[in-house]
């Protein structure tokens, strides 16, 4: 099962893809991902909105995972007539993986697929966060 679980939090982790692959020396420098109390772990990105997107899901589809939607938000609150910072929910997954934890403990469907959200601070910094899947 902790083999399962090392697979599990790989998926997660593709954000730190983007702080490790920075181009520009020392654009990674000082970017370290925050764990909140509530279990989720933010990192800064090194890029803009866009290329932490498109990284984020070519490196999805690099390792085989399976890519099921991307949810622009703010898209979806300008319809609502509200303002909101770019923000983009990412849904992704291994069935056959996930199905396993989800047949362990139903609960675990509301991590399953895993949920990756980029965002836009107030200070126009872009932001990776997901579930701590070691909490």
């Amino acid at each position: 099962m902790s083999n399962c679980l090392t697979q599990a939090c790989a998926a997660a982790l593709l954000a730190f893809t983007l702080m490790a692959s920075a181009t520009t020396p020392g654009a990674a420098e000082g970017l370290k991902p925050a764990v909140s109390t509530s279990g989720v772990i933010a990192a800064k990105s090194a890029y803009g909105m866009d290329e932490t997107v498109d990284r984020l899901k070519k490196d999805i589809a690099a390792k085989g995972i399976t890519f099921f939607q991307q949810i622009d938000q703010a898209s979806l609150a300008a319809k609502a007539g509200i303002e909101l910072r770019p923000s983009i929910l990412l849904i992704f997954g291994n069935p056959p993986l996930g199905t396993q934890f989800i047949t362990a403990n139903p609960q675990a469907g509301l991590d399953w697929p895993v949920r990756l959200l980029v965002y836009r601070d107030d200070k126009g910094a872009v932001w990776t966060a997901y579930t701590d899947f070691m909490a």
